[in-house]
């Protein structure tokens, strides 16, 4: 792995609207993620190591369970006819219902978020000429996804190419958007009312060039570390992860310092530490997760050394990290293997000890969710057509296959409130 690098290279600002700026360290505010609760674990753990059927999740620590809402983002394209799809879950059982209406009139919501308030649901519409969608969601009925009021009340075209992951702000400002095709990040500004307004910026990753046979940067994912003082961009092309400082008045990106991994590796998803002083990057083309150091003050992310995924299969493809709330153990999506690997997180978010792997019960999990409360995790299986869920024992950090595989024509997000 090489260190982070400074201002010698960096992405360029695209559109008219904005000029070329070079990469400058600056500084941030201090601040820590906060611990969450603990995860739950499961009933029954003698029959279920001897292979005797599913569990049931233990109650646990954190909200009361009850049924909640289950989104659902899907390929359209691929499919006929979709949208996003709600459903419910029962935090108890794991079992999964359907949940109304879908909302149709995008083709390829494959990537979606909540807002911080929980009021509005966005997605990501991934095509050549991508947007992003806002729907209005119910308040004061955590069972229900969908009302007769749920619908597409805002579309804003990104000025990128196959937006494949979005997320917001925690100040509930912006909408951010990661472009696989065109290799950018798209702000938008947030209404009142949660609506997408201007795009405020558009940014792309022009250097350092790509790796071997990308032909470009492909932006899979951007997120804001948990301290809120910086936006982090994954870079599946360009074998990068870009670090900037988002201007809470203007929503422009400036570059701050970006970190290279290994030649080839293509970076995928980067999930933090509860702490935030460590993150861990999901490598799908060499098959690794590689632990990262994060100065919080600099926004300065500092690669390790690759691990294995324990899915030693040549065409296994990882798609994404998860790590429970209380920080003590991670799991990675295996869309090769079609399996799901547990690590324990070791030296306050410093290390990560593989432990095993467990199949997915699914074809190709391109995205893995935890529910609020840790105790059941979902996995969207794109060819299979298919969420499965697990209990997520507390303790050991073992996941119990739950409930049956409920059926939506190309999962590609599984996202529970």
């Amino acid at each position: 792995m090489t260190d982070s690098r400074g201002p010698q290279a960096g992405p360029m600002r695209r559109g008219r609207e904005v000029s070329r700026r070079r990469f400058a360290l600056g500084a941030a505010a201090a601040a820590t993620g906060a611990m969450l609760g603990a995860v739950a674990g499961c009933e029954d753990k003698e029959r279920g190591r001897s292979g005797g059927g599913s569990r049931t999740p233990h109650p646990g620590a954190g909200p009361a369970p009850g049924v909640r809402p289950l989104y659902i983002g899907t390929y359209g394209s691929e499919s006929g006819p979709t949208g996003i799809v709600p459903a419910a879950y029962d935090e108890r059982s794991g079992r999964i219902t359907s949940g109304g209406p879908t909302v149709t009139g995008l083709t390829n919501p494959s990537f979606l978020a909540l807002s911080p308030s929980g009021r509005t649901l966005y997605a990501a519409d991934e095509r050549e000429q991508g947007s992003v969608a806002a729907v209005a969601l119910p308040s004061g009925e955590r069972s229900r996804p969908f009302s007769e009021r749920s619908r597409l009340f805002s579309v804003r075209a990104t000025g990128g190419s196959r937006p494949c992951h979005l997320s917001v702000h925690p100040s509930g400002r912006f909408l951010l958007t990661a472009h696989y095709g065109s290799g950018d990040l798209a702000v938008h500004r947030l209404g009142a009312d949660g609506a997408a307004g201007e795009r405020t910026d558009l940014v792309a990753h022009d250097a350092p060039g790509p790796g071997p046979g990308q032909g470009g940067p492909h932006a899979h994912q951007v997120v804001t570390s948990p301290d809120g003082g910086h936006v982090l961009a994954v870079d599946l092309g360009t074998d990068t992860v870009y670090s900037y400082r988002l201007a809470p008045r203007s929503g422009t990106l400036t570059p701050v310092s970006y970190a290279e991994v290994e030649s080839g590796a293509g970076p995928r998803h980067l999930t933090f530490h509860p702490s935030g002083a460590f993150a861990y990057l999901a490598n799908e083309l060499d098959n690794t997760v590689v632990v990262c150091r994060y100065d919080h003050a600099t926004g300065r992310l500092t690669p390790g050394t690759p691990q294995p995924t324990g899915a030693e299969d040549e065409a296994n493809r990882p798609a994404q990290l998860l790590v429970t709330p209380d920080g003590a153990f991670a799991y990675l999506a295996n869309r090769g293997h079609n399996s799901l690997t547990r690590y324990a997180v070791e030296g306050a978010g410093a290390r990560l000890r593989l432990l095993g792997t467990v199949p997915v019960r699914g074809d190709d999990p391109r995205h893995i969710a935890l529910s609020p409360t840790g105790r059941l995790l979902f996995a969207a299986n794109r060819k299979s057509g298919t969420v499965t869920v697990f209990g997520v024992e507390r303790g050991s950090g073992e996941l119990v296959p739950v409930g049956s595989p409920f059926a939506v024509a190309s999962a590609a997000c599984v996202l529970p409130a």
